[in-house]
């Protein structure tokens, strides 16, 4: 047995059916359909070898493959097994992407569909009310938690010492958790919460390769984001690239898995390579050549508005060498965040980079004709409540929504939640919603309820029995409709 274990909530430790995407749906609250059966559609458990997991979230990939690179002894392992493993072990890592459901897309599904706690934060929380980890604790286990979650434990401390947890850690950790986690093997004090400073940030040497697949064969290929927008933790870290040699090991990790599909991760990928906000032709075809050769259908994480509209021909090329036989379509998350131009100037002045502020909406229908154009299908988001918003932006908004009506894709209000440069700004509210910003998100609802049900057609056409999975879902589709019809959400 591993002396340190590794481990996630059960939302996290999951592949979605294959399609990432759907992962968005753990941050909705219960009673939509029962319980079963949305963890049965949603996050259904990941395949496990005698409780390893054999795929694992990209950040715990990324932890294990540095702690086995400094020669410790580390299992990664699923949440429901850990009774299995827990007798030996003096570590226990958990990983987080939201743990109290603070995040935007918790808070607003939460509160707008008035059902409660999110399935995510109460299955993070059934890990510390296992009964195995309880006793392990009493024997002297410490308990480490990190992830993009981490920050809610400094406005929920009071979860951290009811649980037991001694040390949890915010930021990229790759350069520092051998030590913290060596110090705990030895018995030493830790402190209760840790950020990383921007010097303790990896280089690209520190960061190793995973060693074991990850999710639905994630592999990043670079860290940081040059748009600068102030509601954005990512964009506080210094921007850097993976070399070509570095995202083939690990594209080869998850080839050799037999893994069906693959993700580039990076906060835009399109920007592969370049120091600037335009992209670097050559090493973004260049990339998309290497992935095509290890992963015959792959999507992006994330991209953005401007660098599509910026080079057309381009998503062209990418179009080509991407759609064939194995695959018709891909997808990526991409922020429109909001139409008006006074409100990207003053919170996100970079993101219509190359391009000016004032041509943000123009630069916003480009870039959904182009997509729509080459089979990039987006999950898009807003922002409800940004400090500073006022009603003409408000407007501005809902104008732009009207003129995407048939730009296929998903758009998705969310909720103010200060991050970045913007933590020290208020949260914005169920109760803050105003009548404008309501006429905005039951606009969205409407685009997305019509573009979901086209996109079962094709977003289940590679699964066994797809046809059962693209019934079941245009059956929640019906359902949350009718939900958000009950809470006077759509009229």
């Amino acid at each position: 047995m591993a002396q340190i274990l590794l481990t996630a909530d059960r939302t996290l430790m999951s592949n979605y059916r294959g399609k990432e995407f759907l992962g968005f749906g753990t941050s909705a609250p219960p009673n939509i359909i029962p319980g079963w059966l949305y963890r049965l559609l949603i996050f259904p458990a990941v395949k496990n070898r005698h409780g390893v997991p054999v795929e694992a979230p990209y950040g715990l990939r990324k932890l294990e493959a540095k702690l086995l690179q400094q020669g410790l002894d580390v299992l990664t392992v699923d949440p429901d097994h850990l009774k299995d493993f827990i007798g030996d072990a003096d570590v226990l890592g958990v990983h987080t992407m939201d743990p109290f459901g603070l995040g935007p897309s918790s808070t607003t599904f939460s509160r707008i569909l008035n059902t409660g706690e999110p399935y995510l934060a109460s299955c993070f929380r059934a890990i510390f009310e296992n009964p195995e980890v309880g006793k392990a604790k009493q024997r002297g286990l410490k308990v480490f938690v990190g992830g993009p979650g981490a920050w809610q434990f400094r406005v929920r401390d009071r979860f951290q010492h009811e649980y037991g947890i001694d040390f949890v850690i915010e930021g990229e950790a790759d350069a520092i958790i051998g030590d913290f986690v060596r110090k705990a093997l030895r018995g030493e004090s830790l402190p209760k919460f840790y950020e990383v400073d921007y010097d303790d940030v990896p280089r690209i040497e520190d960061i190793a390769d995973i060693k074991n697949p990850s999710i639905n064969g994630l592999v990043e290929i670079g860290r940081g984001c040059p748009r600068g927008c102030r509601f954005c933790s990512v964009t506080l870290r210094p921007l850097r690239w993976y070399p070509f040699e570095k995202i083939e090991k690990e594209l080869s990790v998850n080839s050799k898995a037999r893994l069906k599909g693959g993700i580039l991760h990076a906060e835009d990928v399109l920007l592969y390579g370049s120091e600037t906000t335009i992209p670097n032709r050559e090493k973004v075809l260049k990339l998309h050549r290497l992935a095509k050769k290890y992963v015959p259908n792959f999507s992006w994480s994330h991209s953005s508005m401007a660098a599509i509209a910026t080079d057309a021909p381009l998503i062209e090329e990418i179009s080509n060498l991407m759609l064939d036989e194995n695959q018709r379509w891909w997808g990526a998350q991409i922020g429109i965040e909001t139409g008006s131009p006074r409100l990207l100037r003053r919170a996100m002045p970079a993101k219509a980079h190359p391009f000016k502020p004032e041509e943000w909406p123009d630069v916003v229908k480009t870039a959904a004709g182009v997509m729509t154009d080459n089979g990039l299908f987006p999950a898009c988001t807003l922002i409800t409540g940004l400090p500073e918003e006022e009603d003409s932006d408000v407007i501005a908004t809902i104008e732009l929504i009207d003129d995407l009506e048939d730009f296929q894709s998903l758009i998705v209000p969310l909720f103010f939640v200060p991050l970045g440069r913007l933590k020290d700004e208020d949260w914005f509210k169920f109760e803050d919603v105003r009548d404008l910003q309501r006429e905005l998100m039951i606009k969205c609802l409407q685009h997305d309820l019509r573009w979901a049900r086209r996109l079962m057609d094709r977003y289940f056409e590679d699964k066994k029995f797809g046809w059962f999975y693209k019934d079941a879902f245009n059956l929640f589709v019906w359902l949350l409709e009718r939900r958000a019809k009950r809470e006077c959400v759509l009229v």
